[in-house]
């Protein structure tokens, strides 16, 4: 029709061009994905007020570890004291806090232990293959097949003394514990990252940084190793809850760190003779394990599925 105006000229410009989607990288997408885990979300908020309870909590609550009071022995939850006293009258709460410093400390520096061992075997057996693949494989199938708990115990003490005398009682048994638990679970870690290393060192990307000249070692520091993470972080939030417990376990079986330091583990071994008088003493304790760990192995499930772009979420 005459005088009539084109559609086209009338349309605004953001209605004929697509709208533009906002770029999203791998790690947007990695936390969208953690977003919708709502029990990883809500355990990562348990975990980090932990955290922050026994970093922060000593400057406000500044009650003495060690302060005896015996007209508060066995003494259950007041105002003076939320969380009761031991059968020295001594503040649980000042107590639980400053051991669960110590038990994270031991945590994630086992982590980090473990990773470490784990991430350098996994990627010399992935990028290597033959026999030097074999025999890293067979050392850890060997370390696998190994009894852990008695052979922590065993180590423990015969190595506690002589490692107290050298650097003191307290770094000496940190040292050996973390150092043995650290030692005792970077086999997982190993065979994940070798897992990943044989299937990412085929890919294209990696054959055409191969063909432009990159070295091995480039090969695996650029390309594989950071693809290759995302099992990785997950095995070290499990790594980080299974040290908890075995030094929960060895501090309350007497082998932990010296009974005037009150990790978690070592608070239940004194409480265990008391459960009928004050069933507080080891409650306490025992839930901000069962918190911390429960806290990590959620975490854990929900980078798992953040981390994995094959989960559809």
């Amino acid at each position: 029709m005459a005088g009539s105006i084109p559609a086209s000229a009338t349309a605004s410009p953001a209605m004929a061009a697509p709208a533009a989607r906002k770029r999203v990288g791998p790690w947007g997408e990695a936390w969208r994905r953690f977003r919708k885990h709502r029990l990883a979300v809500v355990s990562a908020v348990v975990l980090a007020v932990l955290i922050l309870g026994v970093l922060v909590g000593p400057l406000f609550w500044t009650l003495p570890i060690d302060e005896i009071d015996f007209s508060a022995r066995l003494a259950g939850p007041s105002w003076a004291h939320p969380l009761g006293n031991d059968d020295l009258g001594q503040d649980l709460l000042a107590r639980i806090m400053y051991g669960g410093r110590i038990s994270l400390a031991v945590g994630f520096a086992a982590m980090a232990v473990a990773v470490t061992v784990g991430v350098a075997v996994g990627a010399i057996a992935g990028m290597a293959g033959g026999k030097l693949d074999a025999v890293l494989m067979w050392v850890t199938d060997l370390f696998l097949s190994l009894p852990q708990l008695p052979l922590l115990l065993l180590i423990i003490y015969l190595f506690r003394d002589s490692l107290k005398e050298v650097v003191g009682p307290e770094v000496g048994v940190f040292i050996l514990i973390v150092t043995i638990i650290g030692l005792f679970n970077w086999m997982q870690v190993a065979r994940l990252v070798r897992a990943q290393f044989f299937s990412l060192r085929e890919k294209e990307f990696v054959e055409a940084a191969r063909a432009l000249g990159a070295s091995r070692w480039r090969l695996v520091t650029r390309h594989i190793l950071p693809n290759a993470l995302g099992p990785v972080i997950v095995a070290a939030t499990i790594d980080i809850a299974a040290a908890i417990i075995a030094e929960s376990t060895l501090s309350f079986l007497g082998l932990g760190f010296p009974p005037d330091i009150p990790t978690w583990g070592r608070l239940l071994f004194d409480a265990k003779d008391n459960l009928d008088f004050a069933p507080h003493w080891a409650i306490f304790p025992g839930l901000a394990i069962f918190l911390t760990v429960v806290s990590i192995n959620f975490l854990g499930d929900g980078l798992r599925d953040a981390l994995d772009p094959r989960r559809v979420i």
